[in-house]
């Protein structure tokens, strides 16, 4: 089977998914705030979505399993059930809208993400246990549909646990995000053709090597420091797409 990609696109793919692990590697989230912007140059969303689960999959199990002893699970069960019903409804836009409404979508997303985050500088620091509801829909539409719900529960975590047990329950969640929005995918027929499941085959060294780069970061450059960096790069990437929709 042929992936129909000149050489200058292979090298976009790879570096791509080189930066988005990297960051996953330092922060455990955000490959699509990340890869989406360049992927979208040579993929439709519809494709770039079920592709980044396939490989934030692989990732984060590799994330969870060596601190499976912190997760919290009275947390992960709370949000679960959320998330799982907020994944069903954003799978269903997701093969449904439009692609240049998505584009644009998705433009508005990452940018009023990355605004609020170079906003917000004081996180709360306890939450009442019923924000799970909210958190978990919407991280699991936001999931399915734009590839990135980690930053809600990431934010819900931080401000419930302590710090290695919400890194542990938040890769634990990550898991099961991708695992729900994969079999979701698979029914939905998208990785029929195979092609998506060659294309994944072909990252995967790109991806290993981001999370090996992203991992020995995290001992030389604080993680709060290296996000906030990030964060100006994704404010950058949301303001492009949406200008690429308003030009189009």
């Amino acid at each position: 089977m042929d992936l129909p990609f000149s050489g200058g696109e292979w090298v976009l793919l790879e570096l791509a998914i080189a930066l988005a692990y990297i960051v996953f590697g330092v922060a455990g989230f955000g490959t699509a705030l990340v890869a989406g912007p360049l992927l979208i140059l040579c993929l439709p969303l519809s494709k770039i979505i079920p592709l980044l689960v396939l490989l934030d999959f692989v990732a984060a199990f590799g994330n969870w399993l060596p601190s499976r002893r912190d997760v919290a699970r009275p947390e992960l069960l709370r949000l679960l059930p959320c998330m799982a019903i907020g994944c069903v409804i954003g799978v269903g836009f997701l093969l449904n809208l439009k692609s240049d409404l998505l584009l644009l979508l998705m433009g508005l997303f990452i940018t009023a993400y990355a605004l609020y985050s170079l906003a917000v500088k004081v996180k709360p620091t306890q939450v009442a246990a019923g924000w799970a509801i909210p958190t978990g829909i919407t991280g699991g539409l936001f999931g399915a549909l734009f590839g990135s719900g980690g930053f809600l529960y990431a934010l819900y975590l931080n401000a419930r646990l302590p710090k290695d047990a919400a890194r542990a329950t938040q890769s634990a969640l990550i898991s099961c995000s991708t695992m729900v929005r994969l079999t979701l995918f698979v029914l939905a027929g998208v990785y029929a053709d195979g092609a998506l499941l060659l294309l994944g085959a072909c990252l995967l060294p790109a991806m290993a090597l981001g999370l090996w780069i992203g991992r020995r970061l995290t001992r030389k450059l604080s993680r709060e420091a290296f996000v906030r960096l990030v964060t100006w790069l994704v404010l950058a990437s949301g303001i492009a797409l949406i200008a690429r929709y308003l030009s189009a």
